[in-house]
């Protein structure tokens, strides 16, 4: 599945988004996940966006730190909140927003700490079966080429978070440095 966006319609669609749902300053839910240990491999900071209805897919971000002295690869997982779980990249090419499945995993080097986080490297729960209400929490399964599978919850912050606890303001701060956004709908 690829997606490909530009900054100016990803602003504009996320204010129409925000506006349309009056999430200015959403309440912010606390971030309950613990760190999960899996063999050399420590996950915390799991979380994802609530989602308005009708939403078919949905972002996962999470924290994956090695205390091995040999590398382990994240190659995928599954989730019973959708159709599919994949780990993504997302990168900016001359404005243009990219996003891609990740051929052969997210490598995680001995002592090193990998990021999954909006904007770069992230899971995606493809053909969700319900939305992702803020305070819940989304369980998956995160399968490493040598921890194996890894039962992890993600929890639910605000639409638009850039991070636990951030709520729907940090979109809104986003935005505000298009001054054009306001010409541009979802739909545009």
């Amino acid at each position: 599945m690829h997606h490909i966006l530009t900054k100016r319609g990803l602003l504009g669609g996320a204010l129409a988004l925000t506006v349309a749902l009056g999430t200015g300053a959403a309440a912010q839910a606390q971030d309950q996940s613990q760190p999960v240990k899996a063999g050399d491999l420590v996950i915390s900071n799991a979380w994802t966006r609530a989602t308005p209805g009708g939403a078919k897919v949905g972002g996962g971000y999470l924290t994956i730190e090695n205390k091995g002295t040999t590398a382990d690869k994240l190659v995928g997982g599954t989730t019973t909140v959708a159709g599919k779980l994949e780990v993504h990249q997302m990168s900016m090419s001359d404005g243009v927003m990219k996003m891609h499945p990740v051929e052969g995993g997210v490598t995680i080097e001995p002592g090193k700490t990998v990021k999954l986080a909006p904007g770069g490297y992230h899971l995606m729960m493809v053909d969700l079966k319900q939305p992702f209400k803020q305070g819940e929490t989304v369980p998956v399964t995160l399968q490493f080429e040598k921890a194996g599978k890894v039962a992890v919850s993600l929890s639910v912050q605000g639409i638009g978070a850039a991070a636990p606890g951030a709520g729907g303001g940090a979109m809104m701060m986003m935005m505000k440095k298009d001054p054009d956004h306001s010409q541009h709908g979802a739909g545009k």
